[in-house]
């Protein structure tokens, strides 16, 4: 286990904790590396929840994720909603708390989608100002992630990956790069997304995501229901050859398959670290999907918190 940046380790590589492998992991122990918990679904909850929680912190490194910090938004920092989540830090001995670079809501109502902001100066200043504040409540760096995105603001001025790279070194926070939702905002937005790894600040980035998606063929919707595809995996090796590696996390949120599925999708990315390969472009050629129609979810369905 190393500790390349931020005093944050490397913490190998795990799974997304979902209330129907509870079972499986008390019984049979397995060699994940670690795990990552949604934030909201234990910060209020008690009894069996929040014992689970206790007994996989005891044999399992614990990250937290959060999907309600709503970085972007106008309305005041939830200073109740930090202390439950410093509290929770603190009971779970987590090794660090991420959030998404959005909005979830207005005049304190939650939305419960991952919401867009318009990237530009005004909105750099006004984001670094809050995690700024949210650091020093936590008495922590804060680690953010890029979700995926669908809408483009006509005001929007800096590319994703350039308003990234400021916010984190003026905020002096750090980053969970989420590799599909690079692959998945590239083709909606019809962007590079090798330059958009190479151009992340590779030193701040404490964290990978990968995932499965629904490509509908005109556009992909980041779903979490279904296996890595071989676009996601190359930039993945690209993102690892980068940084030198981060903790590296599988979210399968819908359609959950059992935890080996899950645990052996994962383990895949042994196979493209120090790999020396040269990653071909993306996007020259349409995945292959199989014969049918396509059912499209709702597409920030995975966000919403379980109900344990």
């Amino acid at each position: 286990m190393t500790t390349p940046r931020l005093g944050y380790p490397n913490l190998g590589l795990g799974v997304g904790l979902r209330t129907a492998h509870f079972p499986y992991i008390l019984q049979h122990n397995p060699t994940v590396d670690w795990f990552e918990i949604i934030s909201e679904n234990f910060m209020d909850s008690g009894g069996r929840p929040r014992y689970i929680l206790e007994q996989i912190a005891e044999r399992y490194p614990v990250v937290m994720h959060g999907v309600s910090l709503s970085i972007g938004s106008t309305d005041p920092l939830n200073f109740d909603y930090l202390n439950k989540l410093k509290r929770l830090a603190e009971t779970s001995n987590a090794r660090w708390v991420s959030d998404h670079l959005c909005w979830t809501g207005i005049a304190g109502l939650n939305t419960h989608d991952l919401l867009p902001i318009p990237l530009n100066e005004q909105t750099l200043k006004h984001v670094v100002e809050r995690v700024r504040v949210v650091q020093d409540v936590l008495e922590r760096p804060l680690v953010l992630e890029n979700p995926s995105s669908y809408v483009t603001f006509a005001n929007s001025t800096i590319p994703e990956w350039e308003f990234l790279s400021l916010l984190a070194e003026e905020a002096d926070c750090g980053l969970l790069l989420d590799v599909n939702n690079v692959y998945v905002s590239s083709v909606n937005h019809d962007f590079d997304p090798q330059q958009y790894i190479r151009s992340i600040p590779a030193h701040r980035v404490v964290q990978f995501h990968i995932a499965g998606h629904t490509h509908c063929g005109t556009h992909i919707i980041d779903t979490h229901d279904d296996h890595v595809v071989d676009p996601v995996w190359d930039l993945y090796r690209l993102a690892h050859q980068r940084t030198g590696g981060a903790a590296t996390l599988l979210e399968w949120d819908a359609k959950i398959p059992e935890f080996p599925v899950v645990h052996a999708e994962v383990l895949k990315a042994k196979q493209y670290m120090n790999s020396e390969m040269v990653v071909k472009p993306l996007n020259s050629e349409p995945e292959e999907r199989g014969e049918g129609p396509v059912t499209v979810p709702h597409p920030l369905a995975h966000i919403v918190p379980e109900i344990a």
